[in-house]
């Protein structure tokens, strides 16, 4: 009975072993670096983060928000500038790897005015033409600077 057992267990991990071995010939292990990427490198060192990383296909990039190379805050006080300039900014960054608005499938807005963003979301028309990403929009009590009213972040995916 013992040997019979031991029989047993021998052929299901040698199965076992074989199944991984034709499933990691199928679908080999894929090494995927971060390449990160700094629209205002001396800015973002100084607040800590990275505009963008990709990972393979995917591309996250971090909030954009309406400031100079220096990371001074722009057009303060006006929501539909800020957020053509936050739009400005992650296209460079989308072209920067080569993607574009299209490549988009994420889209999340923070805003300090939830009213008066929804007055000018309408301009999103002009940058998503195809089809609208997936995404949240967030009325929030601050952004990292009080002159900040957006905030926009996106998730995009190039398919090979």
């Amino acid at each position: 009975m013992n040997r019979l057992w031991n029989m047993a267990v021998l052929a299901v991990c040698s199965l076992a072993f074989l199944a991984l071995q034709c499933n990691q010939q199928q679908h080999p292990a894929q090494t995927e670096t971060h390449e990160y990427f700094k629209l205002r490198p001396e800015a973002e060192k100084n607040y800590g983060y990275s505009h963008a990383v990709r990972i393979g296909d995917d591309l996250l990039i971090s909030g954009a928000v309406s400031m100079d190379d220096a990371g001074n805050p722009t057009a303060v006080g006006d929501l539909a500038q800020q957020m053509k300039n936050c739009y400005g900014d992650l296209d460079k960054v989308l072209k920067h790897y080569g993607y574009c608005f299209d490549d988009v499938v994420v889209e999340n807005v923070f805003t300090t005015n939830m009213a008066e963003f929804l007055k000018q979301s309408g301009y999103r028309n002009t940058i998503y033409r195809k089809d609208f990403p997936t995404g949240t929009w967030l009325e929030v009590k601050g952004l990292a600077l009080p002159e900040f009213m957006i905030e926009i972040e996106l998730e995009a995916h190039k398919a090979r």
